[in-house]
C-alpha cells in the first residue's frame, strides 16, 4: 500500500524552472507526505492515514535592469486541520520589488522577514519541519511592508536584515499598529555565525515583544544550531493578561555519504501551547508543557529527488492539575523533488 502511495505523490513532488526570455524565470516547488497517526492526545485522529500536499509553490522572478528584480510567488496547501474538506487555494506569499547593489538590498512588499531565516537556512530541512518559532507561532515568515538587508563592515562579517510591516503576515493591514523587526548576524568563521533577533508587534489586542538568539554551525558534512527565544504577549490576546513564553530548540544534520544523511530536533515550550490544537498538520495539546522531537533520514534517490523518512513526537508536562497527557506520535514519509 506505501509502496502504492509513493507511486501516485512521487510524480506530483516536483520544481521546474523555465527561462522566461532572457529577463524572467518561472519556478515551483512541492514537497508532502503520506502521514500515520498511531497515538495522539485527541482520540478522535488515533489510527488516521493520508496524503498531503504541505507546500505547493509557483514562483516568477524578473530582471527589470541591473540593480531592480522583482518576484511573484504563490503559495497552496492541503488543509492540514484534519477537518476542512476542501481544494488547495493560490494565495501570495511573496510580491516584492527589489534594489540592490553588491552588498546592500531593499525590498518593497510582502518579502522574508528576519524572523527565522537563517535558522531556517542552518536547520536546512523546511521541508520536514519548520523551524521553531514558526511552529510556536512566535511571528511570520512574511510581511507586508518595507525592509533592507545587506552585509557590513570590510570583510562583509557583519549582516543585518530590518523591516517595518503591517504585522499581519501576508494579509493586508488590519489596525493602525505596526510590526518594527530587526535582525543583526556575525560569522565568527566560514562555518560558524551568531545571530541576535528582535521585535515589536504594536497591536490593539495587545503589544507583543520578541527576542531570540541564535548560533549555528554550517560545516561542510556538519550542520548544527541553538536558539533561545523570549516573547511576551500582552492585554486582550490573552484574556487581560501578560503571558511570556520561552523556547529552545536544538537540532542538527549530518551527511553521512554522498546519498544518505540524518537529522535531529529537540524542541521544549516553557509553557502551554495556548491555540496548539489549530496548529496544522501537527496539533498540539493546550495542556502542558510540550517537548517536539524530530528524527528522521534523507535519502537521494535521484539529481536533487530526496525521499525523508522521519518521526515526529510530542511529549508534554503535567498540567496544573498534575495530569499528564498523552503522547503525539506522527510517523510520516515526505518526498521533496528540485531541479
Amino acid at each position: 500500500m506505501l509502496i502504492i502511495g509513493l507511486a501516485v505523490l512521487g510524480p506530483a513532488v516536483s520544481y521546474a524552472q523555465v527561462q522566461v526570455g532572457q529577463s524572467g524565470t518561472l519556478s515551483g516547488t512541492v514537497f508532502g507526505d503520506f502521514y500515520w497517526i498511531p497515538l495522539n492526545h485527541n482520540n478522535n485522529l488515533e489510527g488516521q492515514t493520508g496524503f498531503w500536499f504541505r507546500r505547493i509553490y509557483f514562483t516568477y522572478d524578473h530582471a527589470i535592469s541591473e540593480h531592480f528584480t522583482a518576484r511573484i510567488r504563490l503559495e497552496m496547501a492541503s488543509p492540514g486541520d484534519f477537518q476542512t474538506d476542501e481544494d488547495m487555494t493560490p494565495t501570495v506569499k511573496d510580491a516584492y520589488l527589489k534594489w540592490h547593489n553588491e552588498h546592500h538590498a531593499i525590498y518593497a512588499g510582502i518579502s522574508p522577514t528576519p524572523t527565522w531565516e537563517i535558522v531556517e537556512e542552518v536547520w536546512g530541512y523546511r521541508s520536514v519541519e519548520k523551524s521553531a518559532l514558526d511552529v510556536y507561532d512566535f511571528g511570520s515568515s512574511r510581511d507586508f511592508g518595507l525592509s533592507a538587508r545587506g552585509k557590513l563592515g570590510a570583510e562583509r562579517k557583519i549582516g543585518y536584515h530590518l523591516m517595518v510591516g503591517n504585522g499581519n503576515g501576508e494579509g493586508p493591514e488590519l489596525n493602525k499598529g505596526k510590526k518594527l523587526m530587526g535582525a543583526l548576524s556575525y560569522r565568527l568563521t566560514e562555518q560558524l555565525i551568531v545571530q541576535g533577533y528582535a521585535d515589536w508587534n504594536s497591536h490593539p489586542d495587545g503589544d507583543q515583544y520578541t527576542l531570540q538568539g541564535f548560533i549555528g554551525w554550517e560545516g561542510e558534512k556538519l550542520s548544527m544550531g541553538v536558539l533561545y527565544a523570549w516573547q511576551t504577549r500582552k492585554g486582550a490576546k490573552t484574556n487581560g493578561d501578560d503571558r511570556q513564553l520561552d523556547l529552545v530548540s536544538v537540532f542538527a544534520n549530518v551527511e553521512l555519504t554522498e546519498k544518505l544523511a540524518a537529522y535531529g530536533r529537540i524542541d521544549h515550550l516553557f509553557g502551554n501551547y495556548v491555540g496548539g490544537e489549530g496548529n496544522d498538520y501537527l496539533p498540539f495539546n493546550p495542556q502542558g508543557e510540550p517537548t517536539l522531537i524530530i528524527a528522521g533520514i534523507d535519502l537521494t534517490v535521484g539529481p536533487d529527488i530526496h525521499v525523508m523518512p522521519n518521526v515526529e513526537a510530542i511529549v508534554y508536562g503535567e498540567t496544573d492539575a498534575g495530569i499528564q497527557p498523552e503522547s503525539d506520535l506522527i510517523p510520516r514519509l515526505t518526498l521533496y523533488y528540485s531541479f
